[in-house]
């Protein structure tokens, strides 16, 4: 993944950061890493500001000691370039390298990420850094990627920005005419004459608030183009690297479904795909897997790179709780099941000023091996030594599939109504927290990738489809898939202009309903949805949002079971082709049973299988290789103890013994079971 070439083991390390510590500190952390099993670390993420004193001068002699020391102690590097924050003198300098902010306030030197995308500084000088650290670490064979600037976010409205958005709505729609017609802008007489009537959505023009717009097209639109232009920030750097190293590996970390970029933009470009886990200690660990498989679903084939998680506390949540004893292991053991060659950290050592201060580290502040983090790291150490190269390179191989577009994420928090609680992630979570438990393979993929190797897609609230992608659902149907989308899609074409079509759409002929209407159930109050027979039989509550239906062809499975609409169909199942095609006319209770049977029932009727059967707190996947061996992680994440009985014959990878099929095994709290399939 990183360079195969030069790995045989999940790659164990992290960030370190030099450039806070003394010669004799670093001595002492060179003694340390290595103890606790550490073989890779990401160097030079924040140094900029040590690297270019001035405009003109450079000064690589500090970043050449520390690489010299990590690869005498024989560690590998993940090098950064040192990009995501910008030294003093150049924000005094060229003040158009600063960000504008929502409130239309131009920022002062300070915090991080505070380079403007569209400066022309920024354009000069990062890209020219990056190929200045290519040329002098190039030939270093200690060296196995390149990290890029660190964790990209924010928007700017800047007038560097301005005139950029306006140029690339030219671009996009040509003529001020058609821009005009595709934004509807007739609505409140915001009809344009010329490009330079287009402001920037923020505070003081389109926008109510970080969650609502006057035109939800416009901000969807900067969005776009605001991903496109630190796409832009990302490959000229990736490009400066590649003009001097062609086969360098490059990467960026990622921040899952993180709201104000569209990954799916990023993946073309990154050699593999890099995220920082940080869930809130509340956070169930159905919700980390689904985390796992959106960043996993980018590059659906290629295993991905864990490039932070913590090894005990966060600092900047609410309420920052430590990782009990074996949660970090277990956390670690989770990215790998999902698909992470690497387990990375942030940070090796723990800094002892600023907002960092209190986030952990492998070394704490008083710098010993003797600390619990330091023994627990050192321990998940040896067990990923001894594991070596077993399943290095393989992937899960799903026969579902669940589709995750930032658009419609866009879609529907900008617009107003029809309820504050209908939230897009929320929704395609919940579904995906059914696979999980059910232990059955799916990924996460965008709706602009290919459906030809999957039997079930899922498409929760999907609101913004295009003709193309809608074409592709109803050739997929019709070729036999099971399709399954709800409450809240096909509701606008990609210009967010709603369809006049009846919901759902571009959707309505393959699911075989129009809705007329949508109810916003308050709070406490929810209705219900009835099922009269079959194995789904039984009352299950309706939440959120209800679909009042009229069926076209679909066959009608459930119906409410309460108001005025009483009676009516609330669940319904169309015969396509040679497939099928649900519609759910409202949300579901992740914590009720309904949704989990539901999935059963459709994915058991396509011929896909559990890997396991269900189980409370029991999570299992299956990674793939080349060869077409199958590797079984099984999890607990529950606190007590679990007995499972495997239906197959295995190797545990962790303790080299042979498992017969009907062996019942005992898992610890908090422990995993790495099987290698007979």
């Amino acid at each position: 993944m990183i360079n195969d070439k030069n790995v045989n083991k999940i790659l164990y390390g992290g960030d370190y950061n030099p450039e806070q510590w003394s010669l004799e500190e670093r001595k002492r952390d060179m003694e340390l890493l290595p103890e606790a099993g550490i073989d890779i670390v990401t160097l030079n993420v924040f140094s900029w500001a040590r690297l270019q004193p001035s405009e003109n001068e450079y000064d690589f002699s500090d970043l050449d000691r520390i690489v010299n020391m990590v690869t005498e102690k024989g560690m590998k590097i993940c090098m950064a370039t040192s990009t995501a924050a910008h030294p003093a003198w150049m924000a005094r300098k060229y003040p158009d390298i600063l960000r504008t902010d929502i409130d239309g306030r131009k920022h002062n030197f300070g915090s991080r990420h505070n380079s403007c995308p569209n400066s022309p500084t920024y354009k000069k000088y990062a890209p020219l850094l990056a190929k200045k650290l290519a040329e002098r670490y190039g030939k270093n064979t200690s060296i196995l990627a390149w990290h890029i600037s660190n964790e990209y976010g924010g928007l700017c409205y800047c007038e560097n920005c301005k005139k950029a958005w306006r140029q690339w709505l030219k671009n996009k729609y040509g003529t001020i005419e058609n821009l005009n017609q595709k934004w509807n802008s007739a609505f409140w007489s915001h009809t344009y004459y010329d490009w330079d009537d287009i402001q920037v959505p923020d505070h003081i023009s389109e926008r109510w608030n970080y969650n609502r717009t006057n035109m939800q097209i416009q901000t969807i639109d900067y969005y776009r183009f605001n991903t496109e232009g630190i796409v832009n920030m990302y490959r000229m750097e990736a490009d400066a690297i590649h003009s001097v190293l062609p086969d360098a590996k490059v990467t960026t970390n990622l921040m899952s479904t993180y709201p104000e970029l569209d990954y799916a933009k990023f993946a073309p470009y990154m050699d593999f795909i890099s995220w920082d886990n940080y869930p809130s200690p509340d956070d169930s660990y159905t919700r980390t897997a689904f985390n796992h498989e959106v960043m996993r679903g980018l590059k659906r084939d290629k295993p991905f790179c864990l490039m932070e998680q913590t090894p005990s506390v966060t600092n900047w949540q609410p309420y920052n709780s430590l990782k009990r004893p074996g949660v970090m292991r277990l956390m670690s053991y989770q990215a790998v099941a999902h698909g992470a060659d690497t387990v990375m950290f942030f940070q090796m050592r723990r800094s002892r000023g600023c907002c960092e201060k209190f986030h952990g580290a492998v070394i704490d502040h008083y710098p010993t091996s003797e600390t619990r983090v330091f023994k627990e790291t050192a321990a998940l150490g040896k067990e990923l030594k001894k594991l070596s190269d077993s399943f290095l390179g393989s992937t899960e191989k799903a026969e579902a599939a669940i589709l995750f577009d930032w658009n419609c994420m866009w879609g529907v928090m900008f617009s107003s109504g029809p309820s504050v609680d209908f939230k897009y992630t929320d929704e395609v979570y919940k579904y995906y927290d059914a696979f999980c438990k059910l232990n059955i393979s799916v990924d996460v993929i965008s709706p602009e990738e290919s459906l030809d190797r999957y039997k079930v897609v899922i498409a929760p609230a999907l609101y913004m489809i295009s003709e193309k992608n809608a074409a592709k659902i109803q050739n997929f149907v019709e070729k036999g898939g099971a399709f399954l989308t709800t409450v809240m899609s096909g509701m606008t074409d990609e210009n967010d202009l709603v369809t006049d079509k009846g919901y759902p759409g571009e959707l309505r002929k393959v699911c075989g309903i129009w809705a007329e209407e949508t109810d916003a159930l308050l709070p406490g109050k929810p209705n219900s949805l009835v099922i009269k027979e079959g194995k789904l039989k039984g009352e299950y509550p309706a939440l959120i949002l209800a679909d009042i239906i009229h069926p076209d062809t679909a066959e009608v499975i459930a119906t409410y079971g309460s108001d005025f609409y009483a009676g009516t169909p609330v669940l319904t199942k169309n015969s396509f082709g040679k497939g099928k095609a649900w519609y759910a006319g409202c949300c579901f209770d992740k914590n009720d049973s309904f949704l989990r049977k539901l999935i059963l029932n459709i994915t058991e009727e396509a011929g896909i299988k559990q890997l396991l059967p269900e189980e409370e707190g029991i999570e299992t996947t299956c990674r793939v290789s080349a060869e077409g061996k199958k590797f079984y992680f099984i999890l607990n994440q529950n606190s007590e103890d679990k007995k499972i009985t495997l239906p197959l014959n295995a190797r545990d990878l962790l303790t080299d013994k042979t498992i017969c099929s009907g062996d019942s095994l005992l898992i610890k709290a908090k422990d995993l079971l790495i099987l290698e399939i007979k």
